[in-house]
Parts: C-alpha cells; structure tokens; sequence
C-alpha cells in the first residue's frame, strides 16, 4: 500500500562543525521544516550512525542549538524528534567518551544534559518522539521529555544504568515515575528492565505503537500522522495547553486551577479564539493563524 509523504524542504545543518561518524554533511543534527499542507511542522533528525546516536559532546551541542534557535520560530507548531540510523532513536549516553572525562568533566556534562532535556521538556509547541528502535538510557530520557511518545512494536527502550554502574542522570528518576507512576519507576529503573514498544505502550510509557515496516520508519510515519492532528489546531491555545498541563502538575489541584485561569485568560483576546467562534456559527473550518 503505497503512503502519500510529506513535502520536504532540504535538511538545514547546524553550524560548521565536522565529525568522523559518517554523519550526513559531517552534521550529527539536521532540521527540516515540512512544507505544503505540512508546514508548521518541523522535524529534528539524529544522524550518528557509527556511535547509534549516542549523547556525545558535539552531538548535545549541536541538539541545544538547535532548540534554541526553534524556540523563537512561533511557525514551529509541532516538533518531531527521529532517527537517521536505521533500528536505533538513541543509545544513550556515549560511554566510550565518557571513559575519557575526569570526575569533573563527567559531572559537569550530566548538568549539560540535565540542561538538554530541561529544554526539550520547556519547548513551548508539542514535541513528538519517534521511537523506531533502540531508546535506552539516556536515549529514552530524551524521549521522555517529549509531550508524546510513538514507537515502533520492535523498538527496545529501558533506564538500564544501573546495569552499567550507574543512575538516570537526565531527567529519568523524575520523570519517569511522573509518567508511570512511583512503585512501577522505581521497578523498571531497579532492575534496568528493557521494554518492547509494545510493553512500553501496555504500561502508558508510550502513546502509539505500530508494527514495524520494511523501511524502519513505522514509528515515523505514525509520529508524522499524529503532528498532522495537532497542526490544524489553534496554536496558540495548544502553547497554553501545554503550559497549563505542565505547569499545574507540579502544584496542588487548587494552585493548578489557578494557572489554568491565567492561561485561559492570556488567550481570550486572541484572534484565533474569536475565528473558532466564527466558524462555529458559520459551519465552517476555521482557519487559525497564531494570533
């Protein structure tokens, strides 16, 4: 069955820094902006085939830049994090790197990490993780500091450090059982279990999970059909929504309500609140454009 696929603009590279990986452009991570009846959807793809995409010094540089520079896009409506090493999204933190730091050097690039997934988590538009393999460790931290989760049926994700010696250090103790609840955290981190992605979707550690296809990019497609969802909504509202959510899970119901208030209240004046009401009473999609 053949799939109608987006219109794509060409991978835009960040910087001018070269790797020996294989990396297309020399480049660990690319950003392409969809376009046509895609556009508002923007597309970060991790390209480290010889190290499977794992957290290296050049590669969590390159990924900061590039948050940093979408985050000021307000045409970025949906984020899309996936792989461009076939049967890996990320294989979490470049231990062969890793051997070569100090004590010192080692705690100071946890902080960057830390620092990294406290990004993608603050991303003010919806971010989508697509899982289409192996998510562990560090790579499964980033995944889960993303709004949504799809993977592949085949993908193996799991907080595995402690089989390494180690804890989470990116985000995994916290968020994590604020995803899945305490008892069964601590679980999964206590023993390093890996999950498929069909265990994974079982226990709500992901949204979606799809049979994987010849391609390898199963979990992409399902990720790129769940933008394409979001995208006609009121952006705007959504950016409101998020903070809303995220904000009021971290406070008491009643201080929760409260900054549900102030988010709603930041978006009556809107033109898009006003377009949504229009349609609704001419029966008509609305057309909203961010304002």
């Amino acid at each position: 069955m053949l799939r109608a696929l987006p219109l794509l603009r060409p991978w835009r590279p960040l910087g001018a820094r070269c790797t020996s990986d294989g990396a297309a452009g020399g480049h660990e991570i690319q950003v392409r902006a969809l376009a046509g009846p895609d556009q508002g959807i923007t597309e970060i793809l991790m390209n480290r085939p010889h190290a499977r995409n794992a957290l290296g010094n050049i590669f969590v540089s390159e990924l900061l830049e590039a948050l940093a520079q979408l985050r000021e896009d307000q045409q970025v409506r949906v984020l899309l994090f996936r792989s461009g090493v076939k049967g890996v999204f990320c294989a979490g933190a470049d231990l062969k790197e890793r051997e070569q730091m100090s004590a010192a050097e080692v705690g100071v690039f946890s902080q960057r990490l830390r620092g990294l997934m406290n990004d993608i988590a603050a991303f003010p538009a919806p971010t989508i993780a697509a899982m289409d393999g192996f998510a562990l460790g560090g790579g499964l931290e980033l995944a889960l500091a993303c709004d949504l989760r799809v993977a592949a049926s085949s993908a193996i994700m799991g907080l595995i450090e402690t089989t390494r010696g180690l804890l989470p250090g990116a985000g995994g103790t916290q968020r994590l059982p604020r995803c899945l609840g305490v008892a069964l955290a601590k679980e999964l981190i206590f023993t390093g279990r890996r999950l498929s992605g069909v265990q994974a979707h079982a226990l709500g550690l992901v949204n979606h999970t799809v049979d994987q296809n010849e391609e390898g990019d199963a979990a992409y497609h399902r990720a790129l059909a769940l933008a394409q969802e979001i995208l006609p909504q009121a952006p705007i509202a959504v950016r409101l929504g998020k903070v809303a959510i995220d904000r009021g899970m971290e406070v008491d119901i009643a201080s929760g309500m409260a900054i549900e208030g102030m988010c709603y209240a930041q978006n009556i004046p809107t033109q898009d609140r006003l377009e949504g009401m229009a349609a609704f009473r001419e029966k008509r999609p609305p057309k909203f454009v961010g304002k």
